[in-house]
């Protein structure tokens, strides 16, 4: 799916016993940078405010109104200091418009040999400034990985992009829906989780009982468009040449109905039953529908573990790349660093090395497998990858979790199912904290590395409890 273009908020601070003229060129500077970035800007133009820079209460108050008319628009906002800048103008200008996006604090390095009164910037000073100013006025924000970085760097174009997945995950979850598509498997208490906490943080959950789901399909015609072409999308999706036409047929129709009523309730995301009322009572398991609206970037997660596909959520609004949920399930020999991730499977097409379309052997040996069709199974391919769970704490009152990064080996792995080897680093305290924390088995997987987004977005701007693996007391 193509990206959607971004769009940032700049804010140029300027003081004016500094050299103001370089408030002018580092704007135009930012500026270059951004629409080479494919962002698109609103800002003050120079016929607004002295340079298009911010500096005195008017103008704060101009830039707050430009931004506000711009609200649905601006993702995120970036402060630019090419110049000590006017700490108290930044902050009110933000105060003012009350957009409540993040905020990206950066400032122009001094050339030492241009620390004449002419051309010196003290931005490296004015930062702090800024900072301590944002912090008093209670206003949430984030910083470059260094103290000074030139808007035409290598380390802020890495920031640029780092602070763009933050924009995303941000606004991914405000006002977000999920879809919970039948009821919590009696036998997985693990995936319980707090419907009044989410709605405290702006996520909604709409429930569809699974008899609606089957009634549907029953009432639906062989014939119907909208299966025909479900149908069509998933024998191009995956080799199924060795599953029943009669099995596809009913996948297609689950397909349709599901994607009819996540568009007539404008819901984004989803988490679905499948222990195994699905394949009692329809004949199939859900899995390659799932995998397919997951490749899509409309994660879908399985046994209705709707904390676990806010994980997926995340980690794709961060990449733009699909998501998995997965089973933290076996050790992998006697390595402690390493573990075996799978799950029956419904992995979005993406993570494979290469897939077929198979049945549940798992559930088969309860309901029979002609009744477990729609499994996607396959290894996972050999890269990187960053993984995230969420859970509501019931017992405070809050959002906690944690994330991290490692990578998918390709180690040997003879299994069913879709599976890889993931290596992390210390994994075993990862695994102690997990279990003394009393986390769910479940884990959101991704095939990059943006753990430090999702966390800068859950945590700063977000408010969430959360644990950042590899990241010891905070220091990254």
């Amino acid at each position: 799916m193509p990206a959607k273009t971004m769009t940032m908020g700049l804010i140029v601070g300027n003081r004016g016993f500094f050299p103001d003229h370089l408030a002018k060129s580092g704007r135009e500077e930012m500026l270059r940078v951004l629409q080479a970035a494919g962002i698109e800007v609103v800002a003050l133009t120079p016929e607004q405010s002295k340079y298009g820079a911010v500096e005195t209460r008017e103008e704060s108050r101009r830039c707050a109104e430009l931004f506000k008319r711009n609200r649905e628009r601006i993702d995120g906002i970036i402060v630019t200091l090419p110049n000590f800048g006017e700490e108290r103008a930044i902050a009110d200008t933000l105060r003012l418009a009350d957009l409540r996006v993040p905020v990206l604090i950066q400032a122009t390095p001094d050339d030492p040999k241009k620390m004449t009164i002419a051309f010196r910037r003290d931005s490296f000073c004015g930062k702090m400034s800024a900072c301590n100013n944002l912090r008093q006025y209670g206003i949430p924000y984030s910083i470059t990985t260094l103290h000074t970085e030139s808007p035409d760097s290598d380390e802020f174009a890495k920031d640029l992009e780092w602070f763009a997945a933050v924009c995303r995950v941000v606004k991914g979850f405000r006002n977000l829906r999920v879809g919970a598509i039948g009821a919590r498997p009696a036998a997985f208490n693990t995936v319980r989780y707090s419907e009044k906490i989410l709605e405290s943080q702006g996520i909604s959950i709409e429930t569809l009982d699974l008899s609606e789901v089957l009634g549907r399909i029953e009432r639906m015609k062989d014939n119907d468009d909208h299966a025909q072409a479900k149908l069509a999308a998933i024998k191009k999706y995956v080799d199924a040449s060795g599953v029943p036409a009669a099995a596809l047929l009913k996948m297609a129709k689950l397909g349709a109905v599901v994607d009819q009523w996540m568009a007539a309730t404008e819901v984004a995301i989803s988490a679905v039953q499948c222990w195994t009322s699905i394949e009692e009572n329809l004949g199939v398991v859900p899995c390659t529908v799932m995998s397919m609206m997951s490749n899509e970037l409309l994660s879908s997660a399985c046994e209705v573990d709707i904390c676990g596909v806010l994980g997926m959520h995340a980690l794709q609004l961060a990449s733009g790349t699909p998501s998995a949920l997965l089973d933290w399930n076996n050790n992998y020999g006697s390595d402690p660093n390493k573990a075996v991730c799978f799950h029956c499977s419904n992995l979005p097409k993406h993570f494979f090395r290469s897939v077929k379309m198979d049945f549940q052997e798992i559930i088969a040996g309860t309901v029979g497998k002609d009744n477990t069709f729609g499994t996607c199974v396959g290894l996972i391919k050999p890269e990187k990858m960053s993984f995230a769970r969420f859970s509501t704490d019931d017992t405070s009152g809050k959002m906690r979790g944690y994330v991290g990064e490692g990578r998918f080996t390709d180690d040997p792995l003879n299994t069913f199912g879709g599976a890889g080897v993931v290596e992390i680093p210390n994994l075993q305290r990862l695994l102690h904290f997990i279990c003394k924390n009393g986390f769910e088995h479940h884990v959101a997987a991704n095939l990059s590395t943006v753990a430090s987004a999702v966390q800068e977005a859950t945590t700063r701007y977000l408010g969430w409890d959360m644990y950042w693996h590899g990241c010891d007391n905070g220091a990254c």
